[in-house]
């Protein structure tokens, strides 16, 4: 295991910072080993048993992490806000043989351990009872993790990802962003994603980095932090960075300015996992004097298209292909599309996923018969870099006849000076096949939703422009700060 080997020439390096402690390669050596051991339970290898753990962000998720890993396990991180009936799913759907909960969560999950009889495990302070038996080697080919997808459209399917999948995925985004031992990153995302825990944990760990946890997001914490002057890389959804950017601006102006030095200082700063709103990225460089780098992933394949760490990073577009990783834009019969028009994205390379776990039908259909994965996603390239217009299924609205990108609209929307936030969703319509409907939260109470289809008119044609409109209050997101859109379609009806 890469990551392991990577660890072994950094032992006195700090690994981990966590609830007020720091933690050397070194010790998440010795611990995630002795986790291993206690996993293994005398046996020489789980041999891609399912092992699901939920474990607040910090040192224990860490090393439970590895331990499952490195005793030959299939990690599968649960997500810490789900409820019951979700966490449940997971854990039956992966059919987990062993279960972790650390203490904060165990009052959840024992009575599912009691009713299903499977091993229920409380990390402790394994490392006292070390007897030094020896792990397994572990083939790249080797399942190791499941993540489950959000389950917009169905049920959430689980991604399998092999250690080699891992460990492209890995090797690619720190040659690129080039990650090295004297970076210090601060983790403030879910672990149950491919942005938190390949993007900022592994990619740190593989480079003999330090990654930060905060127990609890916080804008001013995430300041407090930063001023201490030892992080320089921070990765984030937008919506983080909106709230960063409202927090600066309810600041007094002398502490504006010493936020804004201590950013300037930073190596790196990313955002992903949604679409990075033009308005945002602006007011984030005002703020941070850095041109955030946008990019492009999914749970089936980490990071497929980046914008450059050195060269032209394009305000409004997702960037290029990541070295090899290879990408085409395709028309519905699957044809491939010139430059300048839309098309699905297809990824091909060592970083795409296995297969859907158990579900072989949805595996075979989200590949093509040569072996391309169809993401769902819509994007044109334009000067080389591709600008992402939306996930078809969500963000493409097909209305009489046209092809319309709801984030197209959205961008606009985001320009009037009395919207702070929008979403655009296709309502069902039989004239139309789908009306284009927008939902606003409004700055300024005085504007009325009436005045916006005029103001649109003069700023994009007229078949965008939107048929019904709803002023609200928030607009519901997920734990990646996405727009939950299906969650929104009920205000129109």
């Amino acid at each position: 295991m890469q990551l392991v080997h990577n660890a072994i020439h950094n032992v006195d390096l700090t690994a981990i910072v966590s609830d007020g402690k720091s933690y050397t390669y070194q010790q998440l050596l010795d611990s995630s080993r002795a986790f291993a051991e206690r996993l293994l339970n005398g046996a020489t290898d789980l041999n891609e048993a399912r092992v699901a753990f939920m474990v607040a962000p910090g040192f224990d998720y860490v090393r439970v992490q590895w331990g499952i890993w490195r005793a030959g396990g299939i990690a599968v991180p649960l997500a810490l806000s789900y409820p019951l009936p979700s966490l449940r799913y997971v854990i039956e759907d992966t059919g987990a043989q062993i279960v972790i909960a650390d203490k904060a969560y165990v009052d959840i999950l024992a009575p599912l351990a009691e009713e299903k009889g499977f091993r229920f495990i409380t990390p402790g302070d394994e490392t006292e009872s070390v007897i030094g038996q020896s792990l397994p080697e572990l083939d790249a080919s080797r399942r190791a993790m499941i993540l489950y997808t959000s389950g917009t459209t169905n049920l959430p399917k689980g991604v399998v990802t092999t250690h080699a999948n891992l460990e492209a995925q890995i090797s690619t985004l720190v040659n690129v962003w080039q990650w090295s031992s004297s970076d210090h990153i601060l983790c403030v995302l879910p672990l149950h994603h491919v942005h938190g825990i390949i993007n900022v944990i592994c990619c740190a760990l593989w480079a003999g980095a330090t990654v930060e946890f905060l127990p609890n997001f916080s804008a001013e914490a995430v300041f407090d932090t930063f001023q201490r002057g030892q992080v320089n890389v921070f990765m984030a959804v937008p919506t983080i960075y909106f709230k960063l950017i409202a927090y600066w601006e309810s600041l007094p102006i002398e502490r504006q300015q010493q936020v804004t030095e201590t950013l300037f200082r930073f190596r790196l700063m990313v955002s992903g996992s949604a679409a990075l709103p033009v308005s945002v990225m602006e007011k984030w460089k005002t703020v941070s004097g850095h041109t955030l780098l946008e990019r492009y992933g999914m749970t089936e394949i980490g990071m497929g298209i980046s914008n450059p760490y050195k060269g032209e990073r394009r305000v409004g577009y997702i960037g290029l292909p990541l070295p090899d990783v290879s990408v085409r834009l395709v028309d519905e019969e699957n044809a491939v599309v010139e430059d300048g028009q839309p098309g699905e994205i297809q990824i091909k390379g060592d970083t795409v996923f296995l297969d859907y776990w158990n579900r072989p039908e949805a595996t075979q259909k989200a590949f093509t018969d040569d072996g391309w994965f169809r993401t769902g996603d819509i994007a044109v390239v334009e000067d080389g870099y591709y600008r992402m217009l939306g996930r078809d299924s969500i963000d493409i609205i097909k209305s009489g006849g046209y092809k319309i990108s709801a984030l197209e609209i959205e961008e606009v929307l985001r320009t009037h000076p009395a919207i702070s936030d929008c979403s655009v969703v296709g309502i069902p319509n039989e004239e139309w096949g789908e009306l284009v409907a927008v939902a606003v939260i409004l700055s300024d109470q005085t504007v009325s939703a009436d005045t916006l289809p005029n103001w649109l008119r003069e700023r994009m044609p007229a078949y965008k422009v939107p048929r019904q409109y709803r002023i609200v209050e928030e607009l519901p997101r997920n734990a990646m700060g996405k727009v939950t859109k299906n969650d929104l379609k009920p205000l129109f009806k």
